[in-house]
């Protein structure tokens, strides 16, 4: 199954400007992507796609190939990361590089287990799968949460009565962890998205594997967990 590897950076950012080449525990936050796509032997070609020059210049440091910048109108802030992931696709299929899966691997979810994407290319050699994402316990389960009025009026978003549930009584949830989403080239340009319905999901419970970064807090938190548990890239 040969897979291409996308690493998709935009150069702006409100909440956290120029987080993707900011240095964490050491290195640009991109970097800690990079060299994990760069290391796992499961991935066969990894690109960067970004609209930012100095983004593109942290990649090539790095040693990855940023062989063009992206295209205006899918580097904006309503731009969706799917059609930046397309157009690489089409890209390397333009150069004569045809692969039959897509691994996304955002910066902003940096820790990640080599064994987490074994997992999930072997789910996804199972022709029932389309598409595989990594998901984590969720931290408030589904159960335990409401839609907020205008005039702060609750409503359950499930059976008011499982709000009754005792923690111990709630069937297992998971969200989604963001560091890890890997699907068919077919069909991420047939449905245009991760989350097809033949869709399987990895687990990741280790604390570190669900950070995701948007903000300074997040990046504060990151930065603690990665050094509690060790974490480098």
């Amino acid at each position: 199954m040969r897979t291409l590897a996308i690493i998709p950076a935009r150069g702006g950012s409100k909440r956290l400007p120029g987080k993707n080449i900011k240095p964490f525990g050491g290195v640009p936050l991109i970097g800690w992507s990079i060299r994990f796509a760069v290391g796992y032997p499961g991935f066969d070609h990894v690109v960067v796609s970004t609209d930012s020059a100095e983004i593109a210049a942290v990649s090539r440091a790095e040693g990855i190939e940023v062989p063009r910048l992206r295209p205006a109108h899918l580097a904006t802030d309503t731009a969706a990361t799917i059609d930046a992931i397309l157009d690489v696709i089409d890209a390397e299929a333009a150069s004569g590089r045809q692969f039959d899966a897509v691994a996304l691997l955002q910066p902003t979810s940096p820790m990640r287990l080599s064994e987490r994407w074994d997992a999930a290319r072997a789910l996804l050699d199972d022709s029932a799968i389309d598409a595989v994402v990594g998901v984590a316990p969720a931290r408030t389960h589904p159960f335990h949460t409401f839609s907020l009025g205008d005039r702060g009026e609750l409503a359950p978003m499930h059976d008011p009565a499982k709000l009754k549930l005792r923690g111990q009584d709630l069937p297992p949830a998971v969200a989604v962890a963001g560091n890890l989403y890997l699907a068919r080239t077919a069909a991420l340009q047939q449905y245009r998205t991760f989350f097809p319905e033949r869709i399987a999901g990895v687990l990741c419970d280790q604390p570190f594997e669900a950070t995701d970064i948007d903000d300074e807090l997040d990046w504060l938190i990151a930065e603690t967990i990665a050094t509690k548990y060790g974490i480098t890239p």
